[in-house]
Order: structure tokens, then sequence, then C-alpha cells
């Protein structure tokens, strides 16, 4: 009988909601039972010892000066990653730095602390990431599966598409019909809301949230979370000038994206522009 892949979960600095977004995976358990875990922070296992893994989850981000179990953490991260044959670093703060970082672990733009590393590291941002991409992730590593990489290390069956696609919200996103509050169970949530679905790389509205729900679909505004730019500032605003956003949505031209505006905007869609849940029918 082979043994089980050993993996090793290392927490840095963090809130913890990686792992516990871990938890709500279905199929959790059948996860641990396929591997050997031989250390996390939050699960009943052994003390936490520098050694050899088959996988190294990385939770949090990296500060200076910061200390966890008895070594700075790049002294601490250094170690583990030369002895592990795979890495997934999970969470927009151990792949970004995110809200609590100061530096990165992987990043091939400024060459960071471990770009060296680059082909065992895989990077699945987000705050948290789903559980079922990091269930997915793991599955494919300790199953010996290649995970085809996009230029930052993200998995593309994960972060080819934006969070945009698969929004129930995209028919209104088309005419320009725009919801004003949250909660609000219709309209587009980009002109008034801030929502960051068309420039974020994601699957959130393709595989939901506890498998029913996502943020578009209970009425808030995509974050961006998975991006190296969270958290930004004025989340729930979008810049425009002279009514035109600042940033267009990935892979369209202004030049496009003024002229379907446009269209859209001259020809209405009469069923749309009128309240399709009406407490009066």
């Amino acid at each position: 009988m082979h043994s089980k892949p050993k993996v090793l979960w290392i927490d840095l600095v963090t809130c913890y909601g990686c792992s516990h977004s871990f938890y709500n995976y279905p199929e959790i358990k059948e996860v641990l039972e396929k591997i050997k875990l031989l250390y996390h922070p939050l699960l009943p296992t052994k003390e936490f010892k520098i050694q050899k893994s088959d996988l190294l989850i990385v939770e949090g981000a990296i500060k200076n000066n910061f200390v966890r179990l008895d070594f700075e953490l790049i002294e601490l991260i250094s170690k583990l990653i030369k002895l592990a044959k795979k890495v997934l670093l999970i969470g927009t703060c151990s792949v970004y730095g995110g809200i609590f970082g100061e530096g990165v672990l992987f990043n091939k733009e400024d060459k960071g602390k471990f770009f060296k590393c680059k082909d065992k590291i895989i990077s699945i941002p987000g705050c948290p990431p789903h559980p079922e991409w990091i269930a997915y992730a793991i599955e494919m590593i300790i199953n010996h599966k290649k995970i085809l990489l996009d230029n930052e290390n993200r998995p593309k069956e994960i972060f080819s598409f934006t969070s945009h696609m698969g929004c129930v919200r995209n028919e209104y996103f088309e005419w320009k019909v725009d919801a004003r509050n949250f909660g609000e169970k219709e309209g587009c949530l980009f002109y008034e809301m801030g929502c960051q679905g068309p420039f974020t790389h994601s699957s959130c509205n393709k595989i939901l949230w506890n498998e029913v729900n996502s943020k578009p679909r209970a009425g808030t505004p995509c974050f961006g979370c998975t991006e190296k730019t969270f958290p930004k500032e004025n989340l729930f605003f979008t810049e425009t000038f002279m009514g035109i956003p600042a940033n267009i949505p990935l892979g369209v031209s202004k030049r496009a994206y003024l002229t379907l505006a446009g269209v859209a905007k001259s020809l209405k869609n009469e069923r749309l522009i009128k309240r399709l849940i009406n407490e009066d029918n």
C-alpha cells in the first residue's frame, strides 16, 4: 500500500479565514482521509516541527520581524519551502500580501522572495478562497495531476474566468440598468455600487458559496478579493469620468465598450427598466 502524502499546513499572519472556508467543504472528511496531516494550527495534529512534506500549504501573510513558532516568518517559511515538494499558497494574504502583509512569497513581476521556487508554487488567492478551489488544488497535487497555471501561478480552471461570468445580473449590466441599494434583487451592481466583477479573476458566480449563493446574488457587489489590488479604497464606488467608468471590463477596448453602452442606453429594455418583482402584482 502506498503511504499517504504528507501535508503540512502552516499559518503566518492570518485571521484563519482560509481554514474556516475549507472547513465548509462538504467532502472535507474524504480529503483529510487521503493525506497525512503533519501539522495544522487549528486541527488536532502533532506539535509543529521543521520537516519534509509532499505538500506545504501556506495561509497568511509575511510580516517583517514577526515571530511564529519560535521563528521569524521569513526564516520559517524559507526552511519549509526548501523541504517541500509542492507549495500551495491559499488566500490573498499569502499570494499578494493582502491586508496584513508587508511582502509577498511569489511574484513574477517584482521577483518575490521565492521566485526561484516558482515551479513548485501554486497560488489560490481569495479573502477567503472558495473551499472548492482549495480542495481542487489539494486533490490535483496529491494525485500527481497537472494543474494548468496562468502567469501568476493560479490554476486556469478557476482563474481564467471573471466573477462577472455566471453572474445572474449580466442582463442588467448589458442594458445598463442599475441597482442603487444593497440587497436589491434586480439591477446591475457595477455603476452605482462599485462591483469589481468585470475585472476580478474568479469563478464565484459559477461555483456558488455554500452551494447556493454569491455576493451579487445576495445583492452585494464583488469586492475583487482575488486580486492584488484588494482591499481597494472606496470599496463601494465606481470611479467615472463624464459618466464613463475609469476601468473598462477585462479584454474590452474602450471604443467597443462605449459603442455597446451607447446602443444599450438608446434602445432601452422595457422589460428590465421596471421592477419584475413587485409586491403590487
